[in-house]
């Protein structure tokens, strides 16, 4: 007859192990998967050639515009293009690229981006919104892990190009992506030309150089006017501009004339750019159709990929393309 079972485990053993509990279990599993978003972004030094921040100091300069519109311009070119939109709470390039209401693809844990324009990639927040009337109240660590998953999450493929569009000022999302993405080519400042608005754009150059980021240069956005006409060939015609200034034109052969009229200033972000020695990158007009492109989901660049508007962004985007090629990162440095 058989005995008891023989226990080999001994008083002075103490109790038996037990497994992790379920608090260290989903640390463990926490820790596991920000190690490999932190591979996933590494590896996208590899797989994109050239990125490229868009910052502004102030609101209402129009750095969504000029984000899409380098995006879009280089797509011209035949390059394969991404747009990150870091816009925690107001984000507005999928609107602006014709992806309203669109949802994100998700397989095999990885976020896949949307589709636009020209086959530019966009990925956004706004994909993850179930109503664009939504806020997003969110303290500075949430917004970090946000960033970094779609930094680190996204199934970007093999890009020339990625453009990443922030919200106004210099906090929390640019600090996050500086330090997360490898390799960042530089940051393209946006201003419009009024004095408020270079005040901020040059906090926004002070914050590229503490972070040892380059500055590849300021944009002038809304940087004049012009204002077309027709009237009997050779006559001077006379216009009153902002500040009491006239305007003189005369009408061409065919009846044509234009005058462009500086309604928030003009030159302030070359001067900007000079006084800090850092290029001046050119000046986009002010263009009522950016206005009604936004809203309708086509850029001018699409639109009109010939009008005087996308002539403007395409020597922004060469003066960038110039820049990319003698800029050298140094590497993040929090001084």
């Amino acid at each position: 007859m058989a005995g008891p079972p023989v226990s080999t485990h001994t008083p002075s053993d103490g109790p038996a192990p037990e497994g992790p509990s379920a608090d260290q279990q989903r640390q463990m599993e926490q820790a596991y998967a920000q190690m490999k978003r932190k591979m996933a972004m590494q590896s996208l030094g590899k797989r994109i050639k050239h990125k490229i921040m868009v910052l502004s100091g102030k609101g209402g300069v129009g750095k969504s515009t000029v984000s899409t519109g380098l995006a879009l311009a280089l797509a011209q070119q035949g390059h394969r293009v991404g747009i990150l939109d870091i816009d925690i709470t107001g984000p507005n390039v999928p609107k602006m690229m014709g992806l309203d209401g669109r949802r994100l693809h998700v397989e095999e844990g990885r976020i896949h981006p949307a589709q636009g324009h020209l086959g530019v990639k966009v990925i956004s927040m706004a994909f993850l919104l179930d109503d664009d009337d939504t806020p997003v109240v969110w303290r500075g660590p949430i917004k970090l892990g946000a960033i970094q998953q779609f930094i680190g999450d996204v199934e970007w493929g093999d890009l020339d190009y990625l453009v990443i569009d922030f919200p106004p000022g210099t906090s929390d999302e640019p600090l996050t992506v500086a330090q997360s993405l490898p390799d960042i080519d530089g940051m393209v400042i946006v201003t419009t030309p009024q004095d408020v608005a270079l005040l901020d754009s040059r906090k926004s150059i002070g914050f590229a150089e503490s972070l040892k980021v380059p500055v590849l240069g300021v944009v002038e956005n809304m940087s004049g006017y012009t204002l077309h006409g027709r009237a009997p060939a050779g006559t001077e015609v006379q216009i009153a501009g902002p500040g009491g200034r006239t305007h003189t034109a005369t009408a061409d052969d065919d009846g044509s004339f234009h005058v462009t009229l500086d309604l928030f200033k003009q030159g302030g972000g070359a001067a900007t750019a000079e006084e800090f020695g850092i290029p001046f990158l050119g000046a986009l007009p002010f263009d009522p159709g950016f206005v009604r492109g936004g809203d309708d989901g086509v850029h001018r660049i699409v639109s009109d990929p010939e009008g005087a508007s996308s002539v403007a962004f395409g020597k922004v985007v060469a003066a960038v393309q110039a820049q990319i090629g003698q800029a050298s990162s140094t590497g993040l440095e929090i001084v």
